[in-house]
């Protein structure tokens, strides 16, 4: 079957990408050549004046198929050939397509006998589908329907098929600069407001807008800007007096966003950089070898990896039982606190009708009081529309009758973190909703199996750990107890898919996976302060390494005094066990005796302003934690806040928590920001060899003590030279 279908009538091509058995279209070798040979047939036609480019299905494009560029590297390889030549020659035979399309059979002298391509885009167009548009004479989109833009460089890539270097020449390079190096994505409108698109009409209307503009497009509207005589950089070239300023700030900008670590932002700006002092054949030329680099890049590999290729999979059910689809009809929530209106927000927005349950009628409110004001404040940044917002809240029932929640088919639970009133709950909604309900606990330390059993139907109880801000934290972490059965598994799933949110199952273990990783991240920066190592250079040191932010500012944003009483109720659970750590005293020193809880308090390891926004470490820290008179160096400081979560989630590999290495990657970079740029703690593992991991762990624990005692897993892959993906990737 085509993958690109070709026709004529009256004298315009039409070019329809339809990809077969898929429900989105993206880009395959295949395709490539299809797509050529449909541009061959309309240029060649004496009686075609124009064509359209558009898509059969209800999108044109989720981009490329990062698959084929893998592939290419893993063939390249095993026939004992060049990787890096092998993409460069795709990634050129693309380049060569496109630019067909913008030249558009016009002779290169004259720039005369043309014709126009229109791109008439029906929906959502990621990455290469934007690229095919920018390549077009005139991008027209239908209003209302998905996102246009250039994502790559949140997967560890940016737009290598001519999006670079077109969108430069297009806007310049601070026009450019957010769809570029910040991989935003936008709705039609606002994607003709930042220059990627030239028109917005109805969905009806797409195809007559393209016809229309064909008949009326002239020789001169099939030659893009760049190849007349004469023409001039927007904003300046960098050797102008305004473009050098704008180079200038434009590296200081993402050096200062990216800290450097991050290999495609620094190729792309190598490639605009360069681009932008050559003609456009050899500009794109240079890009595609930047882009070639990036894809040999190890850092870029393990994001593809894990972003892309390993969060898809776990997106479509990679570990989900194999039952049945079991999507939510209707959701029980009980609480309707932050966490609890939070999720009830989310489902109604996916079109899940909720019941709220909480202690009384006016705390249930509460609770649709807290959605109706985060609702309101998308529709005042124009990120919804009244009307959608009243569609969402006719969604939600506030209650305080239980018995509302007769009929639904989930139950989530997510009422303060007390073992004795979680139970007092769960029996009065199991009572309540019927035998068919699956009940889930929304806990992120209480165990699942200890929980489970107030239950009637352990069988039925799982655990769903969301993450905080509900509506904006990607993750799911699903806790399958100790009884927990597979249709519960399967139910939370099918939940957190219909959320649109990405899930990881793990199993029941103290803190699971996530809270397992991040509190000894915390707690190594809180203990280097404690031991006199200087604030600003834990937090830096963090930085530097990609984390969003320092454990000290991780501790204020989710509060010191819960980090206090996390630690307390964990002394209390394991007694005699708990190794008591530097970091305990430090907090409760910071919470029961100056008063600072966090940024909750307005005051922490950060001084706060009086509005609330962070102004700096707070200047006591010197007082009461002086400065060592020698510093660690910034490699000793990093080892150690890398190795207090990579060893855990390497435990937590090793011990049955994880079962699943795709999920200890993509679970760390989505749930707490762990270093994005190394693919995850599994991922920088084998990229720094588990004999270098080994070596630094052994020297950290001899000088740090036990909790950087390699594993025998990580000592069993140096001393046979393997990496986690090689011995425990799961099959493809």
């Amino acid at each position: 079957m085509a993958i690109f279908n070709y026709a004529v009538e009256d004298g315009i091509a039409t070019i329809t990408w339809d990809l077969p058995d898929a429900s989105m279209n993206v880009l395959t070798i295949e395709g490539v050549r299809e797509l050529d040979r449909c541009v061959d047939l309309a240029i060649g036609d004496a009686d075609v004046k124009g064509a359209i480019i558009t898509s059969a299905k209800a999108d044109f494009a989720g981009g490329m198929d990062l698959k084929v560029l893998a592939g290419l590297k893993a063939q390249a390889t095993a026939e004992g050939g060049n990787p890096a030549e092998r993409l460069f020659g795709f990634v050129m035979s693309l380049h060569g397509v496109l630019r067909k399309i913008e030249r558009a059979g016009a002779d290169p002298k004259t720039l005369k006998g043309g014709k126009p391509f229109v791109w008439a885009c029906p929906g959502t167009a990621m990455g290469i589908g934007l690229e095919i548009g920018l390549a077009c004479h005139r991008r027209i989109a239908a209003d209302g329907r998905g996102k246009i833009g250039l994502p790559e460089i949140m997967v560890g890539l940016f737009p290598g098929a001519g999006g670079t270097t077109r969108l430069i020449r297009m806007l310049g390079l601070m026009g450019a600069s957010e769809p570029l190096l910040q991989g935003k994505t936008y709705a039609p409108s606002r994607a003709k407001n930042a220059g990627l698109i030239d028109e917005v009409v109805e969905p009806d209307h797409l195809m007559r807008a393209a016809r229309d503009w064909l008949g009326q497009a002239t020789e001169a509207d099939a030659v893009k800007p760049w190849d007349r005589r004469g023409f001039k950089m927007p904003g300046g070239a960098p050797y102008t007096r305004e473009g050098f300023e704008m180079f200038l700030g434009g590296v200081v900008m993402t050096h200062g966003k990216t800290q450097g670590v991050y290999p495609a932002a620094k190729a792309m700006l190598s490639a605009v950089y360069e681009g932008a002092l050559v003609d456009f054949d050899t500009a794109v030329r240079i890009e595609a070898r930047w882009f070639t680099s990036v894809l040999m890049n190890p850092r870029s590999e393990a994001m593809i990896r894990s972003l892309f290729l390993s969060k898809q999979a776990l997106e479509k059910g990679a570990v989900r039982p194999d039952l049945p689809p079991m999507p939510v009809k209707r959701l029980g929530v009980i609480g309707a606190g932050m966490m609890g209106a939070g999720i009830a927000q989310v489902a109604a927005k996916a079109g899940i009708d909720v019941v709220l349950v909480d202690r009384d009628q006016e705390s249930a409110e509460g609770g649709t009081a807290k959605i109706e004001a985060s609702l309101t404040e998308a529709v005042k940044k124009r990120r919804m529309t009244e009307d959608a917002k009243a569609e969402i809240m006719g969604r939600v029932t506030a209650t305080a009758d239980y018995g509302k929640l007769r009929g639904v088919d989930l139950i989530v639970e997510a009422v303060f973190e007390d073992v004795g009133l979680k139970a007092k709950v769960t029996q009065m909604a199991e009572a309540a909703a019927g035998a068919d309900a699956i009940f889930a606990t929304n806990t992120s330390t209480l165990p699942i199996s200890e929980l489970a059993g107030a239950s009637s139907r352990p069988e039925q109880y799982v655990g769903i750990h969301f993450f905080s801000p509900v509506d904006k934290m990607m993750l799911v972490e699903i806790i399958r107890g100790k009884e927990t059965g597979p249709a519960a598994v399967a139910k939370a799933l099918d939940f957190v898919r219909q959320l649109k949110k990405t899930p990881i199952v793990v199993n029941d273990a103290r803190f699971f996976y996530a809270n397992r990783c991040i509190l000894p991240y915390v707690d190594e920066g809180v203990r280097m302060l404690a031991e006199g190592v200087k604030p600003a250079l834990i937090e830096n040191a963090a930085k530097l390494l990609g984390f969003p932010v320092g454990p000290l500012q991780l501790s204020d944003e989710v509060s010191i005094e819960l980090g206090l009483k996390i630690a307390e109720a964990t002394k209390a659970a394991m007694g005699e066990a708990w190794d008591e750590s530097p970091a305990y005293g430090v907090m409760k020193t910071m919470v029961r005796d100056k008063d600072r809880l966090g940024r909750k308090s307005n005051a922490g390891f950060y001084a706060y302003t009086e509005t609330g926004r962070r102004d700096g470490l707070w200047p006591g820290l010197e007082d009461l934690y002086p400065a060592a008179a020698e510093q660690p160096s910034l490699e000793d400081v990093q080892n150690r806040l890398m190795m207090a979560q990579t060893l855990e989630a390497v435990r937590a590999l090793e011990e049955g928590v994880l079962t699943d290495i795709r999920e200890g990657d993509v679970g760390a970079i989505l749930g707490w920001g762990f270093a994005p740029w190394s693919g995850g703690p599994l991922s920088w593992l084998d990229m720094i060899g588990a004999g270098e991991a080994v070596r630094i762990c052994d020297d950290l624990a001899a000088r740090h003590g036990k909790r950087f005692e390699t594993p025998e897993m990580l000592r069993d892959l140096a001393a046979k030279d393997d990496q986690f993906y090689t011995r425990y990737a799961p099959a493809a």
